[in-house]
C-alpha cells in the first residue's frame, strides 16, 4: 500500500494557488528540483497526472482539480488538530510566516523578529518582503505588516509603534550653492531621485500643507525601485531623496544627510502587525503576539 505525506499534499495545493512550482516552492521551503519531484511522485502513486505542465505555465487538470477540491477540506481540520497540539507546548516550535514591504520589514526586523528569535531559538521565522498588497491567509503567511490604512478590515491589528514620517533629505554637499527648497513646488527646480512603484508607475511625493494633500511628480537623473538604492545615490551627492524617516534618521542625526521640507511631512498612521482569527495558535504564533504588543507599549511609553 502507498504511502502519502501530508507534506505532498500541501505542496499540490500551494502550486495549485499560486500556479507556479517556483512560487510554491518558496512557499513551502523547498527547492524547485525537490518539489517538482515529490509531486511527480505523488502522481505516480496515484496513477492520475494532477498538473499539466509547459514550460511557461502550470495548470490544474480535471482529476488534479477534484483532488484539490476534496483533499483541501481534509488539510484544513488536520493542521488545525497540529495547531491545536501545538498549543500546548512549552517550548515554542515551528516556522512562522510574515509578508511585509521592504522598509517596515527593516523596521521591524531588530525589535520584533530578531529579539523573537533570540527568546525563542526554537522557531524559524520565513520574512517575506513585496510592495504589493496580498492576502495573507491565501498565500500562507501567519502575519503580515502594513500600513495601519492598508490592513483588511477582518483582520486583528496591533500597531507596532508610533506615527511614522517621511523625510526630504539630501547631503550639506548637495546644498552647497543651491537654495534648499521651502515649498514643494521648489522640487522642480532640483534633481531628484525618483521612485518606481510594484505596479511600474511612478511615485509622486506626497505631501500636505492645511490638511489638504500636495503630490509633485519631481524630476531627475536616475528611477529605482528601492529605498536603500536611492539612499546610496543621495548620500552619493546625485540629489534629493523621499523616504520614511526610519530609513535614513541614523544619516539625519550623523549629519550625513540634510531634511528640508519637514513642516509638509506631517505623521502617518503607524505600522501594525495583523492576523485572521485562529482558534487554536500554536505556541509560536502566541509568544510571537505577546512580544508584538510588548514593542507595543514600549513604544507608547517612550
Amino acid at each position: 500500500m502507498a504511502t502519502y505525506k501530508l507534506a505532498d499534499f500541501d505542496a499540490v495545493l500551494a502550486i495549485a494557488r499560486r500556479g507556479s512550482f517556483r512560487a510554491a516552492a518558496l512557499d513551502v521551503g523547498m527547492s524547485t528540483s525537490a518539489l517538482s519531484s515529490a509531486v511527480s511522485k505523488l502522481e505516480e502513486q496515484l496513477g492520475v497526472r494532477l498538473f499539466n505542465r509547459t514550460t511557461r505555465s502550470v495548470s490544474l487538470t480535471a482529476a488534479g482539480q477534484r483532488f484539490v477540491d476534496q483533499v483541501s477540506p481534509a488539510l484544513k481540520d488536520i493542521h488545525g488538530a497540529i495547531d491545536t497540539v501545538r498549543s500546548q507546548q512549552e517550548t515554542p516550535t515551528g516556522i512562522l510566516r510574515i509578508n511585509t514591504f521592504a522598509t517596515a520589514g527593516r523596521e521591524i526586523l531588530a525589535p520584533l523578529v530578531l529579539e523573537y528569535l533570540r527568546r525563542f531559538p526554537g522557531v524559524q521565522i520565513d520574512l517575506v518582503t513585496e510592495g504589493n498588497l496580498v492576502d495573507i491567509v491565501a498565500e500562507g503567511f501567519d502575519f503580515g505588516v502594513r500600513s495601519q490604512n492598508l490592513v483588511p478590515s477582518d483582520m486583528i491589528a496591533i500597531p507596532l509603534g508610533p506615527a511614522r514620517r517621511y523625510a526630504v533629505v539630501g547631503t550639506p554637499g548637495y546644498f552647497e550653492g543651491r537654495e534648499p527648497p521651502q515649498v514643494p513646488s521648489d522640487l522642480l527646480a532640483h534633481a531628484c531621485i525618483r521612485t518606481r512603484l510594484p505596479n511600474g508607475a511612478l511615485f509622486r511625493w506626497q505631501f500636505e500643507a492645511e490638511g489638504q494633500p500636495v503630490h509633485v511628480d519631481v524630476e531627475g537623473p536616475i528611477t529605482l525601485d528601492e529605498a536603500s538604492l536611492a539612499r546610496i545615490a543621495v548620500l552619493d551627492g546625485v540629489g534629493i531623496g523621499f523616504f520614511m524617516e526610519a530609513d535614513v534618521r541614523e544619516d539625519i542625526e550623523a549629519g550625513r544627510l540634510v531634511r528640508v521640507l519637514d513642516a509638509w511631512t506631517p505623521p502617518l498612521t503607524p505600522l501594525c502587525l495583523y492576523y485572521p482569527s485562529r482558534r487554536n495558535p500554536p505556541a509560536a504564533f502566541k509568544v510571537f503576539l505577546d512580544l508584538a504588543r510588548e514593542l507595543a507599549r514600549s513604544s507608547r511609553a517612550s
